[in-house]
């Protein structure tokens, strides 16, 4: 549903409470909850034109007349019209980051790595449909790709660290931190094109499951 004229969201049934003057959240907690309506309409706008014509037919004008801002607010919310795309993976990196902070102490990296990278994808396997039209979407556009790969280099950093910091020492993160961090997100992308091109059917787990069976020992190796 695209949104009214004058920029706001229009409260669906389930929203309802923002007009009711009954809720007790901080104001705060519902401007961004109103922030985050107008992004996924934006970003549903954009999936719904790029599905029918094609990403490079697609521009912001028709983006923000579907979902029915202006040009302004479009660009409070995305630098571009790749980053509308791209923003509806991006959290992945940060969920792969948080699941790996919070595996156990003393846990081998390839373990930690493996469950870490099976959280995102296993959250696409949760909701195919929607997310496959978007991983078509990115892998088969190569300004998307570029985009989403530029992305990883900042996911592979925040991983190196994470792993240095698992390891105890104190030092920073080291060449086999990095190694072992772009190594994980090289299975995350395979496993990823993986499950896109067999149209959801196989279970990334698994797919996730043999290909840390395979680098498991170069993970594991001492590198301090």
């Amino acid at each position: 549903m695209a949104l009214g004229v004058n920029e706001e969201p229009r409260c669906h049934s389930r929203h309802a409470v923002y007009d009711e003057g009954v809720n007790t959240r901080p104001a705060a907690g519902l401007a961004e909850r109103k922030r985050q309506l107008v992004s996924d309409e934006l970003t549903e706008a954009a999936l719904q034109l790029m599905a029918r014509k094609g990403f490079d037919a697609v521009t912001v004008d028709e983006i923000v007349a579907t979902a029915g801002v202006s040009k302004r607010t479009f660009f409070r919310y995305f630098a571009s019209k790749e980053d509308v795309v791209v923003q509806f993976l991006t959290a992945m990196g940060t969920g792969i980051h948080g699941a790996l902070a919070d595996r156990p102490a003393g846990e081998p990296p390839s373990v930690a790595l493996r469950h870490a990278v099976q959280v995102p994808l296993a959250e696409c396997a949760g909701h195919s449909e929607r997310t496959l039209r978007v991983v078509r979407l990115i892998l088969r556009t190569p300004a998307l790709l570029a985009r989403f790969l530029e992305r990883q280099e900042q996911w592979r950093e925040d991983l190196a660290a994470e792993l240095a910091r698992r390891a105890g020492s104190g030092a920073e993160a080291g060449l086999h931190d990095r190694l072992a961090a772009g190594t994980a997100l090289v299975v995350f992308n395979t496993v990823l094109r993986s499950w896109c091109d067999g149209d959801g059917a196989e279970d990334p787990a698994v797919l996730t499951d043999r290909a840390f069976a395979v680098i498991a020992p170069a993970l594991d190796a001492s590198g301090r």
